[in-house]
């Protein structure tokens, strides 16, 4: 047992941009695809993922600074590091029972399968260090009530089931993830997504406000104010701003204006790897399961880069910024100081999903939003940090906390992982997580409606070119 748990983690220490890849490129073998070309998929969605993590390690290199910068000028003193979640990934893996979520997610994929309750294969196993994360919070909430056994056997439970609404995710999301992205037969099955289901009841409300129910993606915007909404002209625009809020000299201010424009021009080159890399790998998975399942269309679900070529994704991303600041200093009991986790992907690609790309959509969203992240991440830190402390996994010093202020789904994890806590009489857990499930009912009865009426038109087309 001991040996497997050091094989997968070897494995997964390796990384997304090398283990993402290798099960993409085994996954086209088993389908039939020549080596040459699912090595090339595969070599190529390897270099999208290191291209697209250099792209977010300089964003928070330059921008992040700047926000800290602001920060440390209001003098407020909050006690609680965000460590980002590559911290919290090391953290979950150092948990002595991760080596296990890696079969049971397959496994459960596997069975999901056979029994048709999804069409998605998700790829994205590398984050799997997700479900870890949910587990040993499980684990610390109901240890004290149920004793060791038990609560390790909630905890596995709960994973699963967040395996299975990933899968779910996957399904009722992948229509609309095509029809933004054009690639394929490709799906997000990132728990991120899940946040989508408390932004929806918001985004029903801004949809009946006429100026937040017009066309307002990149494409639109162009068409009204021309050159002023190109990607680079944004990113220079908004970098001064956070220049000179951050009171950087000129020459700081100018050349955080000519980083951020780099970060929105190169962002859109590196999705277009994703595309090369998926697009021949989901055409032949598609086609392999269609000769073997009569019909059935299988989803390829991975991790959310391969939508990061949306300029709305990162236009928000940034705007979002100084209103996350502005909430860490003014929301009551909040005691997490952003910044491993101030560019907040988490909070961002949901709403991107939820509006369909409308820019103005997605940063009232995002304002609304802040506040989840920076509660649940303030809750979570005595876990996280006890944790830290017992696997040695990083280096905490005597009397700090640690945690993370853009914890992915922050309303399910919470949910799900307190959702015991009302056995001491603590609802909010629970109302969270009544909360969640009423909306993504109605955010998944929105996304199958959508798909089916695409599915109904496109057979009608077929039908009018066989007549």
């Amino acid at each position: 047992m001991d040996f497997l748990g050091v094989v997968i983690n070897y494995i997964l220490n390796l990384g997304a941009p090398v283990f993402v890849p290798l099960i993409m490129l085994l996954a086209g073998l088993v389908v039939r695809m020549k080596f040459r070309d699912a090595a090339s998929a595969a070599i190529t969605l390897g270099v999208a993922f290191v291209g697209m993590s250099m792209l977010i390690g300089f964003m928070v290199d330059a921008i992040g600074v700047a926000a800290q910068t602001m920060m440390q000028r209001t003098g407020l003193e909050l006690s609680i590091v965000d460590g980002g979640w590559t911290t919290m990934a090391n953290i979950s893996w150092a948990w002595p029972y991760a080596f296990a979520m890696f079969p049971l997610q397959v496994a459960v994929n596997i069975v999901m399968l056979m029994l048709n309750k999804t069409n998605t294969f998700n790829a994205d196993l590398w984050n799997v260090w997700g479900k870890i994360f949910s587990s040993f919070i499980v684990v610390s909430v109901t240890t004290p009530l149920f004793g060791p056994a038990w609560s390790l056997a909630l905890a596995f439970l709960v994973a699963a089931f967040q395996i299975i609404m990933e899968l779910n995710a996957g399904d009722i999301h992948q229509h609309r993830i095509e029809k933004l992205t054009g690639i394929p037969g490709v799906t997000c099955t990132h728990r991120m997504v899940f946040f989508g289901a408390i932004y929806y009841p918001f985004d029903l409300l801004l949809r009946k406000i006429p100026v937040c129910n017009k066309p307002m993606d990149a494409t639109a915007l162009r068409a009204k104010v021309g050159v002023f909404a190109e990607n680079h002209i944004i990113g220079f625009i908004l970098g001064i701003l956070f220049g000179i809020i951050a009171s950087y000299s000129v020459a700081k201010t100018l050349m955080l204006g000519v980083q951020a424009s780099t970060a929105l021009v190169l962002f859109p080159m590196i999705s277009k790897l994703f595309m090369q890399a998926l697009s021949p790998i989901s055409e032949a998975i598609s086609d392999y399961m269609n000769q073997k399942f009569s019909g059935r269309k299988l989803f390829v679900g991975i991790d959310w880069p391969f939508m990061g070529g949306a300029s709305e994704i990162w236009f928000a991303i940034i705007v979002a910024i100084p209103f996350t600041l502005i909430w860490a200093l003014i929301l009551p009991d909040n005691k997490i100081l952003p910044f491993a986790g101030i560019i907040n992907i988490s909070l961002i690609v949901p709403a991107y999903l939820v509006t369909r790309g409308n820019t103005l959509r997605m940063v009232i969203l995002s304002i609304i939003g802040v506040p989840f992240f920076l509660f649940v991440g303030t809750q979570f830190a005595p876990m996280i940090t006890d944790l830290g402390l017992a696997t040695k996994a990083i280096s905490i010093p005597t009397g700090q906390l640690i945690s993370n202020s853009s914890i992915d789904a922050p309303v399910f994890t919470y949910a799900f992982s307190f959702l015991f806590k009302f056995l001491e009489g603590d609802l909010i857990p629970l109302l969270f997580a009544v909360w969640w499930a009423c909306g993504y009912f109605f955010y998944s009865r929105e996304l199958r409606r959508e798909s089916s009426l695409a599915q109904q038109e496109a057979g009608l087309q077929e039908h009018v070119q066989q007549a």
